[in-house]
């Protein structure tokens, strides 16, 4: 990092330093990668309007039964065991349905107790029952809700054979039939990267892709489509490459889809699958459908809008050359529409984006400029929650990192300054850091401007000098240190002898004095 950190300071920032956007370059021109290291938005699940996993609740006209079951005995389980076993399909087929009743009850379902009463063996037996589609279903149903527990009650579902039985299940006549295998193989997919890859390994692409016609129904299509997400899910480690070479031409086809939950999973989709290394990323790219995902950011639906916008930051987290797909695309477009969206969620993933693309080269520094992200970013710095103001500071941070002089003071005069100086008093001692960086890279280049002196007295005049002063008592030692570095070198009587100034060269873009940077809402 900057010569003015202190070790400890250097040692809070190797996280991010490790995961620099253009690694290999001399240390002071590279620019963080967020993608890796934003682990609010990497974990928030919550923001996922499609859970990895899902419990079939009971049809209407089982409600009643469904309420009256919560308070289940051994002996009811018994009685299930004892229909199950029998060699009477009648009964067989009353004790599934009896079992998948008990199962999809929202609260507190009997998952362990039907697993540990020896059923599931019955169970998959049953699946493979074609001249008995009545049996199927309800056997197939109960398996699915077993496998939307967690992770033992799923393990459960695969050891004891469901995987191949459901795959070959895909291919019923029985259109519900073969719906109740999609769903219950998203259950199992959605488990983690072990299941997931199992099930790729036993060609389950090909069988579900299969299913994909122009006359599937939609609500066929949409279980379809959530599980085929689950199999682009998860990232250690990833999906194989060949797996995902198999399912993006089919994903790409569901993104022009007009159902809002079918385009909404497909594009959660493509954001699991451009949330890796720069190779991954270009799997994608190349595909040419990053403009259909930027078109998709102007979508009326917010959950639809979420996993695109999270696509387009994954993209834009990437190389150059990726980060200006996404911009000859017409992201810049719409960035600045979303900076002011209602949704803090889609703000702060507005910000993300805007993050990555400032951690890039000065020309893309200037396509922000250009569009007009300044304003609004600068406006979620001063009134955005704690977690967008957050990723605005990292933006504005990698923006004064590999910006131009003229840009700095470009940012300066539009209120970037003031919006980072009144953020020092949060309690988050890596995102003061983080500010401090981005005010020494301000005077890095006032001091090639000539203009150290004045920019110290815009600074005091906003009162940014007592917030820095006030960080010297900051229990966290970097931030102690990197705020009593900045204000020896540049707020002590020596700070000129230490910091000579060099004379400007394009005099238009010099630091104005205090009493006139006001016009410019510092």
């Amino acid at each position: 990092m900057l010569a003015m950190y202190s070790m400890p300071a250097t040692n809070v920032a190797h996280e991010r330093m490790t995961k620099f956007k253009n690694k290999g370059r001399d240390p002071s021109k590279l620019r963080e990668r967020r993608a890796a290291v934003c682990v609010e938005l990497r974990k928030a699940h919550r923001d996922e309007s499609i859970l990895k996993k899902r419990n079939i609740s009971a049809l209407p006209e089982d409600q009643e039964l469904a309420l009256d079951s919560q308070q289940v005995t051994a002996a009811a389980i018994q009685d299930i065991v004892s229909d199950v076993n029998s060699d009477c399909k009648e009964r067989q087929c009353r004790g599934c349905q009896a079992a998948r009743k008990l199962l999809s009850r929202e609260r507190n379902p009997p998952l362990k107790e039907i697993i540990n009463a020896g059923l599931l063996s019955r169970f998959v037996e049953f699946l493979g029952r074609d001249d008995e589609p009545s049996l199927q279903f309800e056997a197939a149903w109960a398996l699915t809700n077993i496998a939307s527990g967690n992770s033992w009650h799923t393990q459960q579902v695969v050891e004891h054979g469901a995987v191949p039985a459901f795959i070959l299940l895909l291919a019923s006549p029985m259109l519900h039939i073969s719906e109740q295998a999609v769903w219950a193989l998203g259950n199992i997919a959605g488990d983690g990267p072990t299941y997931r890859d199992t099930l790729i390994e036993c060609n389950v692409i090909p069988a579900l892709l299969a299913r994909l016609t122009p006359d599937t129904p939609v609500g066929y299509l949409r279980n379809l489509t959530w599980t085929l997400s689950n199999l682009c899910r998860n990232k250690n480690p990833f999906p194989p490459v060949s797996a995902v070479q198999q399912l993006l031409p089919s994903l790409i086809q569901l993104l022009h889809h007009g159902d809002k939950d079918i385009l909404s999973d497909a594009c959660w989709a493509i954001s699991y699958l451009t949330d890796g290394s720069n190779d991954r990323i270009d799997i994608v790219v190349k595909t040419g459908v990053v403009s259909r995902i930027v078109s998709l950011l102007e979508s009326e639906e917010l959950t639809v809008v979420i996993p695109a916008l999270r696509t387009v930051g994954n993209i834009v987290s990437g190389s150059d050359q990726q980060t200006q797909v996404a911009i000859d695309a017409g992201l810049l477009g719409v960035l600045p529409c979303l900076l002011r969206h209602h949704k803090p969620s889609v703000q702060k993933e507005a910000a993300w984006a805007v993050s990555n693309i400032a951690a890039g080269p000065s020309s893309q520094i200037q396509q922000l400029i250009t569009c007009g992200v300044l304003p609004p970013l600068i406006h979620l710095l001063k009134n955005g929650d704690f977690k967008t103001q957050r990723e605005a500071v990292w933006a504005i941070t990698n923006y004064t990192s590999g910006g131009t002089i003229e840009q700095v003071v470009t940012l300066v005069q539009s209120g970037g300054l003031k919006a980072i100086l009144n953020l020092l008093h949060i309690k988050d001692s890596k995102t003061i850091l983080v500010i401090l960086d981005a005010i020494n890279n301000i005077f890095l280049a006032a001091a090639k401007l000539g203009e150290t002196d004045r920019l110290c007295l815009l600074i005091e005049e906003v009162g940014g000098l007592d917030r820095i002063e006030l960080l010297q008592n900051h229990e966290n030692d970097a931030v102690y240190h990197a705020a009593q570095a900045l204000i020896e070198k540049y707020f002590n009587e020596d700070a000129e002898d230490e910091c000579p100034s060099t004379e400007a060269t394009e005099r238009d873009f010099i630091f104005q004095p205090p009493e006139v940077q006001k016009q410019f809402d510092l």
